[in-house]
Protein backbone atom coordinates (compact mmCIF):
# COMPACT_ATOMS: atom_id res chain seq x y z
CA UNK A 1 0.00 0.00 0.00
CA UNK A 2 1.68 3.33 -0.97
CA UNK A 3 1.14 6.61 1.44
CA UNK A 4 0.57 10.08 -0.29
CA UNK A 5 3.90 11.89 0.72
CA UNK A 6 2.84 15.06 -0.46
CA UNK A 7 0.12 15.42 2.17
CA UNK A 8 2.24 14.62 4.45
CA UNK A 9 4.87 17.06 3.33
CA UNK A 10 1.75 19.77 3.04
CA UNK A 11 0.83 19.07 6.63
CA UNK A 12 4.24 19.40 8.15
CA UNK A 13 4.75 22.69 6.00
CA UNK A 14 1.68 23.92 6.98
CA UNK A 15 3.24 23.59 10.86
CA UNK A 16 1.85 20.09 11.90
CA UNK A 17 3.56 18.92 14.79
CA UNK A 18 5.50 21.08 16.79
CA UNK A 19 7.30 18.23 18.98
CA UNK A 20 9.87 15.69 17.07
CA UNK A 21 8.46 12.26 17.56
CA UNK A 22 9.99 9.99 20.22
CA UNK A 23 11.07 6.64 19.13
CA UNK A 24 12.28 3.62 20.72
CA UNK A 25 15.25 1.41 20.50
CA UNK A 26 13.94 -1.72 18.57
CA UNK A 27 16.85 -3.53 20.73
CA UNK A 28 17.93 -1.89 24.16
CA UNK A 29 14.06 -0.44 24.52
CA UNK A 30 15.21 3.09 25.27
CA UNK A 31 14.00 6.13 24.28
CA UNK A 32 16.09 7.93 21.44
CA UNK A 33 16.38 11.53 21.27
CA UNK A 34 14.95 13.37 18.76
CA UNK A 35 18.26 14.03 15.94
CA UNK A 36 20.04 11.11 17.09
CA UNK A 37 20.03 7.51 16.33
CA UNK A 38 19.57 5.30 12.98
CA UNK A 39 17.26 3.92 11.30
CA UNK A 40 17.51 0.52 9.54
CA UNK A 41 15.12 -1.42 7.15
CA UNK A 42 14.67 -4.90 6.38
CA UNK A 43 14.52 -6.50 2.95
CA UNK A 44 11.06 -7.59 4.15
CA UNK A 45 10.35 -4.13 4.68
CA UNK A 46 10.38 -4.26 8.67
CA UNK A 47 11.98 -1.01 10.58
CA UNK A 48 14.25 -0.84 13.38
CA UNK A 49 16.01 2.07 15.20
CA UNK A 50 18.25 1.89 17.01
CA UNK A 51 19.69 4.19 20.01
CA UNK A 52 23.79 4.11 18.81
CA UNK A 53 26.03 1.77 16.77
CA UNK A 54 25.96 -0.55 20.14
CA UNK A 55 22.85 -1.89 19.80
CA UNK A 56 22.61 -1.85 16.10
CA UNK A 57 25.69 -4.33 15.97
CA UNK A 58 24.35 -6.58 18.60
CA UNK A 59 21.18 -6.87 17.10
CA UNK A 60 22.09 -7.40 13.19
CA UNK A 61 25.77 -8.17 13.63
CA UNK A 62 26.19 -10.61 16.46
CA UNK A 63 22.57 -11.98 16.86
CA UNK A 64 22.32 -11.02 20.74
CA UNK A 65 19.40 -11.50 22.51
CA UNK A 66 18.61 -8.45 24.51
CA UNK A 67 16.79 -10.12 27.70
CA UNK A 68 20.40 -11.81 28.48
CA UNK A 69 22.13 -8.84 28.32
CA UNK A 70 22.51 -6.44 31.64
CA UNK A 71 22.79 -3.09 30.08
CA UNK A 72 19.47 -3.34 28.21
CA UNK A 73 16.12 -2.78 29.96
CA UNK A 74 14.41 -6.00 28.23
CA UNK A 75 16.96 -7.98 30.80
CA UNK A 76 15.44 -10.58 32.62
CA UNK A 77 16.41 -11.28 35.90
CA UNK A 78 15.28 -14.16 36.64
CA UNK A 79 16.67 -15.80 33.80
CA UNK A 80 14.98 -16.67 30.25
CA UNK A 81 12.41 -19.43 30.65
Amino acid sequence: MLRDTGREARRLAVGGDSMPERRICSFTHEEIDPGTGMMFIKRDGSVFWFKDSKARKNMLKLKRNPRRLKWTRRYEKGGIK
